[in-house]
């Protein structure tokens, strides 16, 4: 008899939602090893430590989102998610060891906008599927999408994305979320034109919200705080700053 963990090694056993599924963790565990690179975020981590919390971004939402609904998390059943996280992490490790940064700012705030929605959408069609109301499907997705990344920053000792100021990372999950909710259950449309849709939404909010600067609101601050308060670059300036990135970083970079 064919162990679990092997029966779903071939591609052919997989349907759509896995490969949905897989698709998020694999750019969720690119962008968490591109984080714990981010100066920020780093704390002398081995490669091994970069991997762990690539792990954490790629299945730490999935296995929450698994968890809500009952189900057993599906990177215990379903070997491809150990192994697409492992690849990501390296890629990523690559491409921020050659590049002219330290760290690709550009590059970490589209691959978040890209990954954004797959989590989000993921977690609205399993909490469907377990029966439960809209709103728990909207909210499912939301943690989903986020848990990762709260991993993460805690991890780092650094405060939780989703408590700080930033470009509507909790209502672009929720959008996303709420686009699947209607066009599967109000419109009626197939899981891939619902899931199509859904992405279109979270994504494009997300990437007009980093390229315009939008930020979510937060009540009044001391003066002295907003005073010494950093100023966030936009997604057009990042990509600008790197795509004309001039030979001169590459002179003053000291690499082991």
């Amino acid at each position: 008899m064919t162990p679990l963990i092997l029966s779903k090694f071939g591609f052919w056993t997989l349907g759509l939602l896995d490969y949905i599924s897989l698709m998020a963790a694999t750019t969720n565990a690119f962008n968490g090893a591109l984080l714990a690179r981010r100066p920020d975020h780093y704390k002398h981590f081995t490669v091994a430590g970069v991997i762990i919390l690539a792990y954490a971004g790629g299945i730490g939402g999935g296995i929450v989102r698994d968890v809500l609904v009952n189900k057993v998390p599906a990177p215990l059943e379903n070997p491809w998610y150990l192994v697409v996280c492992l690849v990501a992490a390296a890629v990523a490790l690559v491409i921020e060891y050659y590049s002219e940064q330290k760290f690709k700012d550009g590059l970490f705030q589209f691959m978040t906008a890209f990954s954004l929605p797959w989590y989000a959408i993921v977690g609205a069609q399993a909490a469907l599927a377990a029966h439960l109301g809209y709103a728990a499907a909207v909210l499912i997705g939301i943690i989903a999408t986020t848990a990762g990344r709260w991993i993460i920053d805690i991890a780092c000792n650094v405060i939780p994305k989703q408590l700080v100021r930033g470009e509507f990372f909790v209502t672009a999950a929720a959008l996303t979320g709420i686009a699947y909710v209607v066009c599967d259950q109000a419109l009626g449309l197939p899981v891939l034109g619902s899931t199509a849709i859904a992405f279109v939404v979270g994504f494009g909010f997300r990437l007009l919200s980093q390229f315009l600067g939008w930020e979510e609101w937060e009540p009044w601050e001391p003066a002295v705080l907003d005073a010494g308060e950093k100023t966030r670059k936009t997604l057009g300036e990042g990509l600008r700053a790197e795509l004309g990135g001039s030979a001169a970083s590459d002179a003053t970079r000291n690499r082991p």
